[in-house]
């Protein structure tokens, strides 16, 4: 019987469209194999580099294959996966943000050096999590998915084990990813009690008036809450970011919210009454103000980062009050989208150059010690600045186009109060935002400060390059992505 099972599943692989639309996750599963490989194999550990990069590479361009085709394979495996081109451009955003927090990884790590195989076995299998997660039209499909995204995150957030703080931070959110994962398996087993099916669209079409299916929609929704850090689900942000590896808070604060907003916006708002737009307008607002508040009295980067990271998640949530509110997600998934990218590369880049800081002792988190960064590194603190300038909204970067186009979806929803009321918040961050531009150029240097002398990795660089081109790009030339969004 299971060999008989077995075969049908393979039948399905075998067809054309099942092909197409599982060939990203099959290049990276086969990638974090050859990696492993590599490891074990002597004379092939040099190329182990050129394997990671190759499996990006390879999930990049089969996802651009399913967002060029005139019919892009839609839903397959029984129709519990959907491959179209939202999930292909979702897609390319997690491996990007992989990708850049790889490069940043390099020369990242020093005594843990020796265990760099099993950190970018571990990276590269997260993209895999993240594309399941965003093309899951199943409820089981979507916890394979975030149970793949989240156990290698668990591993990597405490992989600087000779720190307790890293160990602190895997432990915390390992306990607390725990219970979220909890929360939606006991939600989705509501909703299967109610209707008989955890097939979205089946959910969809029978409706969740009724008191069990709310509540197993609210137990859902509360567990998708904790992976994008929204409000009342959010305390853990600041230990985890601030404990964890800097490359890895890059992908934690971009990539997993990446996907976890993905699947709330382009799945799962259908199911959401439209009754609930204010409620969750009402989360989204007081999130924005705990992140922001929270930002404002932080002297460490990588904490105020996690309070900002916060306050962009509350931001994102009024894309999916919008969305309910209208009944439609269509244009909602587009706002979110480009708003998501364009703090991938904002986010990313800052943390990317907090980690290059770091290689000269943990102090260089704190914001003090950046005064005058301007006078011995103008690179990194020109880079920064670009980035504090994106993640405030300021024109002509694409934190700004991400913002207003959010704010464009309120008030296309006819949800004014909410628009003005979050577009003020927005300005908040502002406070926090310029104070540490104002500490990199116009605060002297520390006396007795000496200019370093560590080696900069050319990969670091490179990276940041690449996160300040995106950001200028999305800012001043969007009809390039804004083309792929039809």
């Amino acid at each position: 019987m299971i060999t008989q099972d077995l075969a049908q599943v393979f039948d399905k692989l075998y067809e054309p469209a099942a092909r197409m639309a599982t060939a990203p996750l099959l290049a990276l599963a086969l990638g974090v194999a050859l990696y492993l490989i590599c490891e074990v194999v002597d004379f092939l550990r040099p190329a182990r580099a050129i394997v990671f990069i190759g499996s990006i590479a390879a999930g990049l361009f089969f996802q651009l294959q399913i967002l060029m085709a005139e019919s892009p394979p839609g839903a397959v495996l029984e129709g519990t996966f959907i491959a179209d081109k939202q999930t292909a451009l979702w897609g390319m955003l997690f491996l990007v943000g992989t990708l850049l927090a790889w490069v940043y990884s390099i020369g990242y790590f020093r005594e843990s050096l020796p265990f760099k195989a099993e950190y970018d076995a571990l990276l590269l299998s997260t993209p895999v999590g993240m594309m399941l997660m965003i093309g899951a039209n199943d409820l089981i499909v979507f916890f394979v998915g975030l149970e793949l995204l989240s156990l290698p995150l668990y591993a990597l957030a405490a992989f600087k084990r000779a720190k307790l703080e890293s160990v602190e931070a895997g432990i915390k959110y390992f306990l607390l990813g725990s219970f979220s994962s909890a929360l939606f398996l006991y939600g989705a087993a509501l909703l299967y009690a109610n209707s008989g099916t955890l097939a979205l669209d089946a959910l969809a079409a029978i409706g969740t008036e009724t008191t069990l299916a709310t509540a197993g929609i609210a137990l859902v929704a509360a567990s998708l809450f904790f992976k994008v850090s929204v409000f009342p689900f959010h305390l853990w942000v600041p230990d985890v970011y601030q404990g964890s590896p800097t490359p890895v808070t890059a992908l934690m604060a971009t990539g997993t919210k990446a996907a976890a907003f993905g699947f709330l916006i382009v799945r799962l708002t259908p199911l959401l009454p439209p009754a609930g737009a204010q409620t969750i307008a009402a989360i989204a607002l007081l999130t924005m103000a705990l992140g922001n508040l929270g930002a404002l009295v932080q002297s460490d980067l990588k904490r105020m980062l996690a309070y900002s990271g916060i306050a962009h998640a509350g931001t994102l949530l009024l894309v999916v009050a919008a969305g309910v509110a209208q009944g439609s997600v269509v244009a909602g998934g587009q706002a979110a989208w480009y708003y998501m990218a364009a703090y991938l590369f904002t986010a990313t880049g800052a943390f990317g150059l907090i980690g290059l800081l770091e290689a000269d002792g943990a102090h260089f988190t704190k914001l003090d010690s950046l005064r005058g960064l301007a006078h011995s590194r103008p690179g990194v603190a020109a880079a920064l600045s670009l980035f504090m300038l994106s993640l405030g909204g300021i024109p002509a970067t694409g934190g700004f186009l991400g913002k207003w186009f959010v704010f464009a979806e309120l008030v296309r929803a006819d949800m004014i109060p909410v628009a003005i009321l979050g577009a003020l918040l927005s300005v908040l961050a502002l406070g926090y935002y310029l104070r540490v531009i104002v500490v990199l150029w116009m605060e002297p240097t520390p006396e007795g400060a000496t200019p370093s002398t560590t080696q900069r990795p050319f990969s670091a660089g490179l990276a940041t390059v690449v996160c300040c081109i995106g950001v200028l790009a999305m800012g001043l030339v969007p009809a390039i992505f804004l083309g792929q969004l039809g």
